[in-house]
């Protein structure tokens, strides 16, 4: 976030008030938790195109996240270059058969064994786009100063599940990836050092013979996420 002059807190009446009578909100709740049930994170990409204004409008949905300081620290990718998406499915399969050949540990192989997962990721190639999310550990002012940023993850965090949720809401799918180590993002991107890659999403429509595994419809009951006081 580039800042040209200090900000001074200024009083604006709530300029947006969508919220909806106590009778209709439980109804509301109810049909947003079953679309979101409805969400899967896939591997399976169709060639279907999906048009530049999509993903922008997804993108800026998940720009107007909450922030600390309001600092909004993040800045995003969209790739439908195929050279670029090729480069980055080596880089990151480079990465990938380090780690399941020893570099994850037999605890960390034997969780994501269910997950059916590998070091095989053509789904970075095979879908139509790839937003790449990088976290702005600090920005930088028009002067070359540095801008502290507050609460990088969890605003970063918060950005991406907006993000997650809108693509779901145009009807596409995505995988959250995210290889180990992924520095070689910002070379692959061009984008600075006071930047950290934090997830690449393949997104798309899915294939006709996509597939999820099965553990991934197991959710914890209500019990165990939920505490009430």
């Amino acid at each position: 976030m580039t800042e040209t002059a200090k900000p001074t807190y200024t009083a604006l009446p709530l300029p947006d008030r969508v919220q909806l009578p106590p009778e209709q909100s439980l109804g509301a709740a109810r049909v947003f938790r079953d679309h979101m049930r409805k969400r899967h994170s896939v591997r399976d990409y169709a060639p279907t195109p999906v048009s530049r204004e999509v993903i922008e409008a997804c993108v800026a949905a998940a720009a107007s996240a909450p922030s600390g300081a309001n600092r909004q620290p993040w800045h995003f990718v969209a790739i439908s270059d195929p050279a670029l998406k090729a480069r980055i499915r080596a880089a990151a399969e480079e990465e990938e058969r380090a780690f399941y050949e020893g570099g994850a540990g037999d605890e960390w192989l034997a969780a994501l064994e269910p997950i059916g997962t590998g070091a095989l990721k053509p789904h970075l190639e095979e879908a139509p786009w790839l937003i790449v999310v990088f976290a702005q550990r600090y920005g930088i002012g028009p002067d070359g100063q540095r801008i502290k940023h507050y609460y990088v993850p969890e605003s970063v965090g918060i950005a991406v599940g907006m993000l997650i949720a809108a693509i779901h809401h145009a009807g596409l799918v995505c995988l959250e990836h995210t290889p180990n180590p992924m520095k070689f993002l910002n070379a692959a991107c061009g984008r600075p050092e006071n930047e950290k890659p934090v997830m690449i999403l393949p997104v798309g429509y899915p294939a006709e013979n996509a597939t999820v595994p099965a553990v991934a419809k197991i959710k914890k009951p209500m019990s165990e996420v939920l505490s009430v006081f």
